[in-house]
């Protein structure tokens, strides 16, 4: 089947971008390990002995990244529906979140309150209509929240990937509720065109 417009230019505009370019020449395995380290570069989330969550984690860039910053100390679990390539000292599940089954696979691994950092890049897979698309990836925030709130020991932090839309504001507001400080960062590798943002809250608290 031959390729539409909107699509060879999606690969044309990929293979042009200078995070894609940057990510071969530095080894990364995705462009999106670049808006991770731009929020850890500010807020230095990353720190060796934690133990770190990292849903809808493949390609593996952020898990790649997150492994550097751990430096052989701490504990990383990564989980995708889509296979992700081993990564040394990273635990993988491959499943779908939104599944208790996956879910329970996960809270097995780590024992409760024991979370330091949960990281989501969860989103989607996008139709294009935004009445369609946001509801889709707030329910995906909603499911990342009540793991943080359940898994999270005090103090800890969450960094998760939220669309503009309906329901932004009362997610905002819930985090304002649970945590000590609550920012949205838009990095400079998120494209400009996307609405994606992330929510970053620091200092959980019970």
């Amino acid at each position: 089947m031959p390729r539409s417009k909107s699509s060879k230019k999606w690969l044309q505009e990929h293979f042009e971008d200078v995070y894609v370019k940057k990510a071969r020449t530095d080894g990364y395995r995705s462009r999106a390990v670049y808006k991770l380290q731009e929020i850890d570069i500010k807020e230095q989330l990353l720190k060796p002995g934690m133990t770190i969550v990292d849903l809808g984690a493949a390609p593996g860039g952020w898990t790649q990244y997150a492994s550097e910053k751990l430096q052989g100390h701490g504990r990383i679990v990564a989980l995708d529906l889509l296979p992700m390539d081993a990564l040394p000292g990273v635990e993988f599940i491959q499943g779908d979140f939104c599944e208790d089954d996956v879910l329970q696979q996960l809270i097995n691994l780590i024992p409760e309150r024991k979370v330091d950092l949960l990281l989501s890049d969860m989103a989607p897979n996008m139709s294009g209509s935004a009445a369609i698309d946001i509801p889709r990836a707030m329910y995906l925030v909603e499911l990342a929240f009540d793991f943080a709130g359940k898994m999270l020991k005090p103090g800890g932090a969450m960094l998760i990937k939220i669309f503009h839309g309906a329901g932004f504001d009362e997610v905002i507001k819930l985090a304002r509720s649970h945590f000590d400080k609550v920012v949205i960062r838009k990095p400079m590798a998120s494209r400009s065109r996307s609405r994606e943002t992330y929510l970053l809250a620091k200092g959980y608290n019970l």
